[in-house]
């Protein structure tokens, strides 16, 4: 007849009972639980001999408690990884290493489309006008301080506006009597010649280059018969009975003495110095 078997803690007679051994010590199924059992890293209670009993790097869980710490799947029989103690699934693993949307701040999975902008990376749906907050994609855009724009939208608040054709000025321009052009749209008002860069003079609020003024514009001097331009050497004009000269051309008839700043004399149409005016 062979000895009877008792449980190590509670000594109860194990005979025709279901009993585990423990450091080779026979040990009930309830003392086994209450004594023995590993504890369940997520709910915290003993995993009895009744349940399947899941362990990682000394860590053990209960079957149904070895789940992702952020979708709570269970994966008894799925891979996963680790990372700062906690289990994850793999879908969930990606999430938690993927970058940040600058704009939404959910994770930019894998294979997503996203725009890298100043160190900063965005879903493409995330970077949008912030103006009319149209996804920028692959269009062109300005930026001003920390704001981004479509063109369109910057335009419309920020470029200036040509005098001429009223389109907005995207780059250079002239400025002339305070209002912006287009180098395109300020051209002669006779010849259409572009006039950014060149000489060129107005009248009646009207701007020509130096070639159309004098040809269509310039009063003739009564000296030369050349345009007088205000240009060059003949800035000064000599005014004198309805006439105009030069001031290098204001000469005495005669002697052609210069006499822009001296007495002179008429004589019908001639203009002469007081010594050949005397004569």
């Amino acid at each position: 007849m062979s000895a009877s078997v008792h449980c190590f803690y509670c000594r109860e007679d194990l005979g025709g009972r279901r009993f585990v051994r423990n450091e080779g010590r026979p040990v009930c199924v309830r003392c086994h639980t209450k004594f023995c059992a590993n504890s369940c890293t997520e709910c915290h209670r003993p995993i009895s001999v009744e349940s399947k009993e899941l362990s990682h790097k000394g860590r053990y869980w209960h079957e149904d408690c070895f789940r992702c710490a952020k979708c709570y799947k269970s994966l008894a029989k799925e891979p996963f990884t680790t990372k700062d103690e906690r289990i994850l699934c793999g879908k969930c693993c990606s999430r938690e290493e993927a970058p940040r949307c600058h704009a939404c701040y959910k994770p930019i999975l894998a294979g997503t489309q996203s725009v890298e902008y100043k160190g900063d990376s965005f879903h493409d749906d995330c970077f949008t006008c912030c103006h009319c907050k149209r996804p920028m994609a692959s269009q062109s855009f300005i930026t001003k301080g920390s704001d981004v724009y479509c063109s369109p939208c910057y335009d419309d608040k920020f470029a200036k506006i040509c005098v001429s054709c009223k389109k907005p000025i995207m780059s250079g321009g002239v400025n002339y009597q305070g209002q912006p052009w287009h180098g395109h749209c300020f051209v002669c008002s006779s010849c259409s010649k572009p006039l950014a860069g060149s000489s060129f003079t107005t009248h009646q609020d009207q701007v020509f280059c130096v070639d159309c003024y004098k040809s269509t514009v310039a009063k003739k001097c009564s000296g030369c018969q050349m345009a007088i331009t205000g240009f060059g050497k003949g800035v000064n004009v000599v005014t004198y009975d309805g006439g105009s000269w030069h001031e290098y051309c204001f000469n005495c008839k005669r002697c052609s003495l210069n006499l822009s700043n001296k007495p002179f004399i008429a004589k019908g149409r001639d203009i002469l110095c007081s010594d050949c005016g005397d004569d």
